[in-house]
């Protein structure tokens, strides 16, 4: 089904190209984009069957991001991060899960999972409020999970959570005005005092050990892996799109381009643009070579419902932010050598250059922090950390 979905995608890459200049200047994703993946099957991929959902291979489902990011790393970014939270959803309660794609299978839910919330028990759940940033393409969602820290007698934090809030609850602010992904709208949510039943949390500690209660109606392997994984690897897999996308682009403009300057001839018959193109493919290939690796092994071992051991949950962090890494590293390079060219305002390579640098600095792209996380691993330390 994942290549179905694939086929559908490539279907649509014209258009989704030719919308780019527009989703980066209107600073959101067209609602014609939002229709399409949905029709494509985008956001159901990592839904549960029982949903309407096709619990696709992760790797799958990358790939499908990697390929819109090509043309559109906003577009692809909406698209991951909005079709990984079916993923989630599917560890929560099954009532919440009801609750909603009851109506309707294609609901989306985006996030903001800072724990900048503060949630106060009261019967039968939670008083919820704050201020939260980063909501990629919440205008498109009827739902929002959101990070909160349940807030004891003391006035101190005692637990932190993934909460599930419906719109109509929340305020969206529109702050969002940046340099790159600029079309992802990841704007601001309010909220001021809103219930939050039981059954719409999740704790946070649960989920980094593998454990949900809807593991109890979605039995599939898809649901046994490391949120620390799934998760990272929706911000890591635009990235990595996006560069890909601007590497052909720089192969095809620069293929005919003729200097001006340095002696004139051929740009392509320069050794040292010939050198730049090699070190850029080779590190985009390490990198999707390296993160479908650790998707798969995970996989097959929650197929065959073993333990998915800590070492390769490291790895899998470690391999990751070092495929963002890459992939900035990758565009760099393809923007200093395109030389003044890769300057104007619109062009692909700009903008997979700006986009790239944005993706990498989302929390979950931070590269020392997670390597270092690897490093105490490797040196049999203890590792405590939600993103693993």
């Amino acid at each position: 089904m994942g290549n179905e979905v694939l086929q559908s995608v490539r279907s649509l890459l014209p258009a989704l190209a030719e919308r780019a200049v527009a989703a980066d200047e209107a600073r959101r994703i067209p609602g014609d984009t939002i229709r399409d993946l949905t029709a494509a099957g985008v956001f159901r991929m990592l839904q549960p069957r029982r949903h309407g959902g096709l619990e696709a291979d992760p790797v799958d489902f990358y790939k499908v991001v990697r390929t819109i990011s090509a043309v559109c790393c906003s577009t692809g970014w909406v698209a991951s991060v909005l079709g990984v939270h079916p993923w989630q959803l599917a560890l929560f309660p099954e009532r919440a899960q009801d609750e909603v794609w009851g109506d309707d299978q294609d609901t989306l839910v985006s996030s903001a999972y800072a724990p900048v919330g503060r949630l106060t028990p009261v019967d039968g759940g939670y008083r919820l409020g704050g201020r939260w940033s980063f909501s990629s393409g919440c205008e498109h969602a009827r739902w929002l999970l959101l990070g909160a820290l349940v807030v004891g007698a003391q006035g101190r934090p005692v637990d932190f959570l993934t909460v599930l809030v419906p719109r109509p609850d929340c305020r969206v602010e529109d702050v969002w005005d940046v340099v790159g992904l600029r079309g992802t709208a990841s704007n601001d949510v309010l909220v001021d005092d809103a219930f939050v039943p039981a059954h719409r949390v999740i704790r946070n500690y649960e989920q980094a050990q593998l454990r949900g209660p809807g593991q109890k109606v979605n039995r599939g392997p898809l649901y046994r892996l490391p949120f620390g994984t799934v998760f990272t690897h929706a911000v890591t897999a635009p990235v990595i799109g996006a560069v890909s996308g601007g590497y052909d682009s720089y192969v095809s403009l620069m293929k005919e381009r003729v200097r001006l300057s340095l002696g004139g001839g051929l740009f392509a018959e320069d050794p040292f643009a010939q050198v730049a193109i090699a070190r850029a493919a080779s590190d985009i290939d390490a990198s999707v070579l390296q993160t479908d690796r650790n998707l798969r092994e995970m996989t097959e071992l929650a197929t065959a419902a073993q333990e998915i051991p800590t070492e390769l949950r490291l790895r899998a962090r470690r391999d990751q932010v070092r495929g963002t890494e890459r992939a900035v590293a990758a565009i760099d390079l393809l923007f200093k050598t395109a030389g003044g060219h890769s300057l104007r305002r619109g062009n692909p390579i700009e903008r997979a250059w700006r986009d790239a640098h944005a993706g990498s600095v989302h929390v979950a792209n931070d590269v020392e922090r997670a390597l270092a996380m690897y490093g105490r691993g490797a040196f049999g330390l203890t590792v405590e950390d939600n993103l693993v």
